[in-house]
């Protein structure tokens, strides 16, 4: 069941442009306790940025807690980390990346949530890593950057996702330490009411909450009556999300997927290219984006409902890792995002037409079929493929 608590004020932040001078002047704010968990933490211009506030208010006596994935983060973080951690950064890797050719599925089993908590009175949660937008792009001045959402959160929310944060980072150092565990308690979260808007944190793991993203997301696209806009980075749904999908399409919904257009991971891409076909069919309006490198992890549905987090629709988000997603219920906030999406629909996208998209040539196919059979059979090796 997702709890969704009422009182709280939720600020959309729209690519690293917003979001870290936000997180910058939330951490040089703190005086107690941070809470910093992130996919990659790069050791470029906007990774230096938020390392040094975390080392400024490591040196102000402020307990800085830092997590970062051990496969997100390794080629990327250089010797960044080791520097916080020299500065006083309380650093730990999620599972530190086994050796090339270990096949074993709890290697997949990634930290791929991106939050920070500070003093336990003010949360950011979305899919925007420690990276700079143009990482990737070669750094290129004049390029869009990444497209990504995160949010600002103040309100009972708090109470979830300072839990959350805490608690993960203690069963980490609990199994590191040998089952020494802090004495100190947490810091009781500023969680009273001071905004309007209804929203519930929701996360994935391996334990109580294995497919709670996922029935979010269904019970939603059950629930609509008028229009679905989902934008996914990288977009492979399983068997009951796409079902769910075409249902709503013949309740008479409006379906539109905003998908990655540039190809990033060869694999993925044309596999999920595979789906286009029943979904088109359907009426199922696809655009993929092109303005720059899609990384968003959003939907909304009826601009009544939107979500904005780190999971993706694909079998690594929704059965495998851990992730945060934040669920909003607010006309005000799900018109905001829908309205960032219509924009980059008109800046930066190009509609997959159906009857285009039949008349692929056969290398075009048979590349597709060829990577979706491969995918396929990975999820077979895994445990996955009947989903």
């Amino acid at each position: 069941m997702i709890d969704y608590r009422e009182g709280n004020c939720i600020t959309l932040l729209h690519c690293g442009v917003e979001y870290f001078p936000a997180l910058e002047a939330a951490i040089d704010s703190a005086q107690h306790e941070i809470h910093l968990e992130t996919y990659i933490f790069a050791d470029d211009p906007s990774g230096r940025r938020i390392a040094y506030a975390l080392m400024r208010a490591a040196h102000r006596g402020v307990t800085v807690r830092t997590l970062v994935d051990g496969f997100g983060s390794r080629g990327f973080a250089g010797k960044i980390l080791d520097e916080m951690a020299a500065e006083g950064v309380k650093v730990a890797i999620y599972r530190p990346e086994p050796k090339w050719f270990d096949f074993r599925k709890s290697r997949l089993r990634r930290l791929h949530r991106k939050l920070a908590v500070i003093d336990a009175s003010v949360a950011f949660v979305g899919g925007i890593n420690i990276i700079d937008d143009l990482n990737g792009l070669n750094f290129d001045p004049d390029a869009p950057p990444r497209f990504d959402f995160a949010v600002r959160v103040e309100g009972p929310l708090l109470a979830d996702i300072h839990a959350s944060a805490h608690r993960l980072w203690v069963v980490l150092n609990w199994r590191q330490l040998g089952g020494q565990r802090r004495r100190q308690p947490p810091l009781l979260p500023k969680a009273e009411p001071c905004g309007a808007q209804v929203a519930a944190f929701v996360t994935r793991d391996n334990f109580r909450s294995r497919r709670d993203i996922e029935r979010g997301y269904l019970l939603a696209i059950h629930s609509a009556r008028e229009e679905i806009v989902i934008a996914n980075a990288y977009f492979f749904p399983g068997r009951d999300f796409r079902r769910a999908l075409l249902r709503a399409r013949r309740r008479g919904v409006r379906v539109t997927l905003l998908l990655q257009g540039k190809v990033e991971y060869v694999l993925l891409h044309y596999a999920s290219r595979a789906l286009y076909g029943k979904l088109l069919e359907a009426g199922v309006e696809i655009i993929e984006y092109h303005g720059s490198f899609l990384h968003a992890k959003v939907a909304t549905v009826d601009r009544q409902w939107a979500t904005v987090g780190s999971s993706n629709i694909d079998p690594f988000s929704l059965w495998l890792a851990r992730e945060a997603n934040v669920f909003v219920r607010d006309p005000g906030f799900a018109a905001a995002l829908d309205q960032q999406l219509q924009n980059a629909i008109k800046e930066g996208a190009r509609r997959i037409e159906h009857e285009h998209w039949s008349e692929r040539s056969v290398l075009d196919r048979g590349m597709t079929w060829l990577f979706y059979v491969v995918v396929r059979r990975l999820l077979g090796l895994i445990g996955f493929a009947d989903r």
